[in-house]
C-alpha cells in the first residue's frame, strides 16, 4: 500500500544563514536510508561549507539562482535546471544572489551527517 508523508520534518542546515531543510522522506522523517528528498529554501548570501559526500545529490532548482562550486569551477543553475554532483568530489553550495533560491534536493542513498564530510570551519 502507498505510504503518505503528510508533512516534511525541519532539518538544521549547515552555512552562514539560516537555510529552512523539509525533509520530506530521508533518515530523519520516513526512516528511509535508500535516498532522501528535500525542499531547500535559501537566502541571499548563504553559503555552506564545503563537502565530499558518499552520495550523489540531484538538484532541480525552482526559484533563484544556486551556485555549485567544485574544483573545476562554479556552475550557476538557473530556476528550471538541474545539476548531479557525484560523490566523492568536493562541492560547495551557495546562493549570492539577491532573491536567494529554492530547490529539491535527492540524495543517493539519504543524506546522513555521517556522510557529508564538510570542511573543517
Amino acid at each position: 500500500m502507498p505510504r503518505l508523508i503528510e508533512t516534511p520534518t525541519i532539518v538544521r542546515a549547515a552555512g552562514n544563514k539560516p537555510k529552512q531543510i523539509e525533509e520530506f522522506i530521508g533518515r530523519v522523517n520516513s526512516q528511509t536510508e535508500c535516498l532522501s528528498i528535500a525542499r531547500m529554501r535559501s537566502p541571499s548570501g548563504w553559503v555552506e561549507p564545503g563537502q565530499t559526500p558518499e552520495f550523489d545529490e540531484y538538484t532541480v532548482v525552482l526559484r533563484g539562482i544556486l551556485h555549485v562550486e567544485s574544483h573545476e569551477g562554479v556552475t550557476e543553475v538557473r530556476a528550471g535546471q538541474a545539476v548531479i554532483a557525484p560523490a566523492g568530489q568536493w562541492t560547495r553550495y551557495s546562493t549570492p544572489d539577491p532573491e536567494g533560491a529554492e530547490y529539491i534536493a535527492v540524495c543517493l542513498p539519504a543524506f546522513s551527517p555521517g556522510t557529508v564530510h564538510r570542511d573543517e570551519q
